[in-house]
Order: C-alpha cells, then structure tokens, then sequence
C-alpha cells in the first residue's frame, strides 16, 4: 500500500481513487468521460441500456448509473471529475449531488452552506 494512504481507511467518507480502482473502474470512468460528446449523449438518452451494454459496464455499474446512485458510483470507483459530466446529462446540479452524497435533502444541505457571519 501506498505509505501515504496508510490510516485513510479510518477517515469516515474517504473513499481512495488509486491506480488499482483506476484501473478496475476504468470502463465505467470512460463511459461518463465520452458523456462531454453530444453523439455519446444522445445515444445514452436514446438507449441508456444499448450503450452501457456497448461500453462494457458491469451489471453492479448498470444498476448504479441507473439509479443515479452518486455516493454508490463514488465507492465503487467513480472518479468525481468525468461523474460531474454524467450528473449534467441527467440534469443534476453539483449541489443535489452532494446533498445526496451526505443523505440530506438538499434544502437541509443549503442550510449546511450559509456562513452567518459573512458580509
């Protein structure tokens, strides 16, 4: 193990995007990647299952994208970055994301945002 990832393991919420999950997640990672192409998102919105089938997703991957299972597609892998251009194709903003990502509605999550004191 990488020494400086020794003890992350006990930091609730950190979830380790290394060569190895790179490399397992790599399919998955290219298929939200292409999502910056209109081609590739057309044919995502005319045939989801045709095109995660084509790309070589697994079925747990599947399931996770069609779900829109955020913090399940960040655990299992997903890098935050190319999952940002999945997020925009199915019209979610990078606040409900993150609301769902901590199990808060999103007005529990703005409330979560404000800093009191700032003018």
């Amino acid at each position: 193990m990488n020494p400086q990832l020794q003890g992350i393991e006990d930091i609730a919420g950190t979830y380790i995007f290394d060569l190895r999950t790179s490399n397992r997640t790599l399919k998955l990672n290219r298929f939200f990647w292409q999502m910056i192409g209109k081609p590739w998102r057309d044919r995502f919105e005319a045939d989801p299952e045709q095109l995660m089938t084509e790309a070589g997703l697994s079925e747990r991957e599947k399931e996770l994208v069609r779900a829109k299972d955020w913090l399940g597609l960040i655990q299992h892998g997903a890098n935050f970055f190319v999952l940002e251009k999945f997020a925009r194709v199915s019209k979610t903003t990078n606040l409900h994301v993150y609301a769902e990502m901590r199990g808060e509605s999103f007005e529990d999550f703005l409330k979560t945002r404000r800093v009191p004191d700032a003018r």
